[in-house]
């Protein structure tokens, strides 16, 4: 398996931290906000750090010297949906692809680990279908499959091939893509997310080369997905010019995000994701 096993053993006691608590149809392992006489007691599970002691049960620790808490019927599951971009722009450039795929292959595993349940789109895939699957039996495996997913894309904007795939009864959106895409379709994409009351994490993941090119001659720069092409002779306004329309770019979508309640998030292909997941994110209030 890629990817470092006491990393993953770490991952394995994350959980992802939505503000979305709208209950699944079946019972997982996630907490409720709030414990009361309204609840339906439905069985123990052992205390973990940060629970609420008031809630262990003395009379078992009596019998078993171990802790356990109350579990009630709206310990319930929620869905996260991850929408994986994987159009040309994504798959032409190796270190890109791989980082998009660890982002999406870590997030399953926290989330099957978890208890919730996972719904993962290879969007503008020509091969793989779209996993639908719950529970940690499952989480080793998906992970692999993400991992090691090489794929033919579709033809078509990678907004247009996520319209179409979008679900209703997720409570998490989180979309990995490079961001290509014509503003005011990604402003409809974020449209529909919200008239699905859907949590959004957009992470856009970047080449370096992409983030700070470093070509000095006369060059063709062709469009992966249309094949449209421009001659450029590189020098170092162009460049600025590049990284000023590529700022503003972010800017947009970063402000979209935020508009419209989601979270935006810039990742080079250089990013240590290790760090990212154990680190950065808690930090962010996204992971626990």
């Amino acid at each position: 398996m890629n990817g470092s096993q006491h990393f993953l053993g770490k991952l394995q006691r994350r959980k992802l931290l939505v503000k979305d608590k709208r209950r699944g149809i079946q019972k997982g392992q996630r907490k409720a906000n709030t414990f009361g006489s309204s609840l339906e007691f439905s069985d123990f599970r052992l205390y973990q750090p940060g629970d609420d002691v008031r809630q262990i049960d003395w009379n078992i620790y009596g019998r078993t010297q171990k802790h356990y808490i109350k579990r009630f019927l709206d310990e319930q599951d929620i869905s996260v949906s991850i929408y994986l971009d994987c159009t040309s722009s994504m798959r032409i450039l190796p270190g890109k692809w791989s980082a998009a795929k660890r982002l999406a292959a870590y997030f399953s595993f926290i989330i099957l680990n978890s208890g919730d349940k996972l719904l993962f789109f290879p969007v503008s895939s020509n091969t793989m279908l779209p996993i639908r699957r719950k529970g940690a039996l499952y989480a080793k495996s998906i992970f692999q499959d993400i991992m090691t997913l090489e794929d033919v894309s579709r033809t078509g904007e990678f907004s247009e091939h996520l319209a179409s795939l979008l679900v209703k009864n997720s409570q998490l959106a989180i979309i990995i893509s490079d961001g290509m895409e014509p503003f005011e379709k990604m402003e409809g994409l974020f449209k529909k997310l919200q008239s699905l009351k859907q949590e959004i994490w957009f992470f856009q993941v970047l080449s370096a080369e992409e983030l700070e090119p470093d070509y000095s001659q006369d060059m063709r720069l062709i469009d992966s997905e249309t094949e449209e092409y421009v001659n450029v002779s590189m020098n170092q306004a162009i460049k600025t010019e590049y990284e000023s329309r590529l700022k503003k770019q972010n800017g947009q979508l970063e402000t979209l995000c935020r508009c419209y309640g989601g979270q935006y998030l810039l990742l080079s292909e250089k990013q240590d994701l290790q760090t990212y997941f154990l680190h950065d994110l808690p930090a962010k209030g996204l992971v626990r």
